[in-house]
């Protein structure tokens, strides 16, 4: 056999070590490459620790047990995670330890450790300096130190997480901590919860606004820090919000007793978000039950005398005629029941459903009752009283009878059958605040709203009669009377 030649058998060592060298650099791109192409369609790159790790991780089930019985899903979304905000990193990116095939063992008390713990990882890319200006983790940070735990996978998520610019909309931002069942400590040891209902405010008239239209000055890059001293400070100055949109019924609100209670310390009085709700808005013109649930949460005892009135009976009974709160106290601009300015307009008030014809034809009931009762003394009397107080601001001090008086406001009772009894007391009892000495058959001397007639009072009706006939009768014998001696007069000259 012939020797090799050295040189030829370097010059082939050569060549072989350099086409080895471009064969490994080749398939190391195509694999960052094809790597590189998973990622960007959504899917975790199936290569180096991860696919080790996913291979365990990436399946559902296995759970981590803590010492307290807590359990952890170990299960890891590699969809989920290939569009996250942290793809490029990599399982050991953040978890530090385990990589190069070492898994070590921890041990935790509970969750919560463990949450706190890993969550100590972020800050070692996001320093507290850096983002402790943004949104709310300036509170946040202060809690953590006072000893509070921040754990940021709370909002963040831990996996999946996505870029919180602003760039996914606001309701998502917002809705990172406030779908979270956690709550509000005010001052006074009282909370509320933070949570917002997605499917009550999809429901609401205001869906379509952002959370800022509403929240003024809060956003993705502010937070305003607020103190209370308790819920119901809270409450009242949300009302506000209203006024950015509904000037108009806010002004109307303002005129009203409630504002003036709240004026003056009383932070009971009803606002708009005790009666309308805050997120799940609704509108209450067109459920009438509903309206008078509203006042009843505030004014129970009004709301039971109502209930077991004929007018409450046919409300609850599903008769949607029948008067409710708002119809006589209004909406927003809601008047004192004791001024002189309300008592004098329940005449008006009543007569919006008692002088309609349409609506009391439906019952039987005279459409009458307000033109007899301002033809009366009663009426009459009141009329006079406004027109003083109107022209020369003079009122008497003593309030003329008005409808509620003798009917009851919200205990009112119906004029025939087993409550007959109970109304004639109570008419007997009005009149004697102004007449001490009536009898209990002074109010059977007034006939009442109606009008005389054969059936009904026939003596006054005949003798109303008789005046209508005989008083033109008379008028026109003196006028004929005057005619003749002015006559006689005349012709004796």
């Amino acid at each position: 056999m012939k020797a090799r030649c050295p040189m030829k058998t370097r010059r082939l060592m050569k060549t072989r070590c350099l086409f080895g060298i471009a064969l490994v650099l080749f398939l190391a791109l195509h694999a960052r490459v094809s790597g590189a192409s998973q990622a960007a369609g959504g899917a975790l790159p199936a290569a180096g620790s991860e696919k080790r790790c996913l291979t365990c991780h990436g399946k559902e089930g296995p759970v981590l047990r803590f010492p307290d019985g807590e359990v952890l899903q170990t299960y890891v979304d590699p969809g989920a995670f290939g569009r996250s905000a942290h793809r490029s990193l990599g399982c050991s990116g953040c978890h530090l330890k385990f990589k190069g095939g070492r898994h070590p063992n921890r041990f935790f008390r509970g969750e919560l450790e463990y949450r706190v713990m890993e969550s100590g990882r972020c800050l070692d890319c996001h320093p507290e300096g850096a983002i402790e200006s943004k949104g709310p983790h300036a509170e946040l940070f202060k809690g953590r130190r006072s000893g509070k735990p921040v754990i940021c996978t709370d909002c963040h998520s831990a996996h999946s997480i996505g870029v919180f610019d602003g760039g996914d909309g606001q309701e998502n931002y917002c809705l990172a901590c406030h779908r979270r069942d956690e709550e509000l400590l005010f001052s006074d040891k009282q909370a509320i919860s933070i949570r917002v209902s997605l499917s009550e405010l999809s429901r609401s008239p205001h869906k379509d606004l952002a959370c800022s239209d509403c929240h003024f000055g809060f956003s993705a890059e502010d937070h305003p820090r607020r103190m209370f001293g308790s819920k119901r400070e809270y409450m009242v100055s949300s009302a506000r919000m209203c006024r950015r949109c509904h000037f108009d019924k806010y002004a109307s609100w303002a005129e009203s007793v409630h504002y003036s209670k709240l004026d003056e310390g009383m932070l009971g009085s009803a606002t708009c978000v005790d009666c309308h709700g805050g997120h799940a808005v609704v509108a209450l013109g067109a459920n009438r039950p509903l309206t008078v649930s509203k006042c009843a949460a505030c004014h129970a005892g009004a709301y039971r005398v109502y209930a077991g009135s004929v007018h409450g009976k046919a409300l609850l009974g599903g008769n949607a005629d029948v008067p409710i709160c708002t119809d006589c106290h209004s909406s927003h601009r809601i008047q004192s029941a004791s001024a002189n300015g309300f008592h004098d307009s329940v005449p008006e008030i009543c007569a919006k459903c008692h002088g309609n014809a349409a609506v009391m034809g439906r019952y039987g009931l005279s459409a009458g009752v307000v033109k007899t009762y301002l033809a009366d003394f009663h009426g009459l009397t009141l009329s006079l009283y406004r027109k003083e107080e109107a022209g020369a601001g003079y009122r008497p001090d003593k309030p003329m009878a008005v409808c509620t008086d003798c009917h009851g406001a919200h205990d009112i009772a119906s004029v025939t059958g087993a409550d007959i009894r109970t109304l004639k007391l109570r008419l007997l009892g009005r009149c004697r605040r102004c007449h001490p000495n009536a009898t209990v058959n002074f109010p059977g001397a007034w006939l009442s709203h109606y009008e005389p007639s054969l059936k009904v009072a026939p003596v006054v009706f005949i003798v109303a009669l008789f005046y209508k006939i005989i008083t033109p009768l008379m008028i026109l014998g003196l006028l004929i009377q005057i005619i003749l001696q002015v006559w006689r007069y005349l012709a004796n000259r």
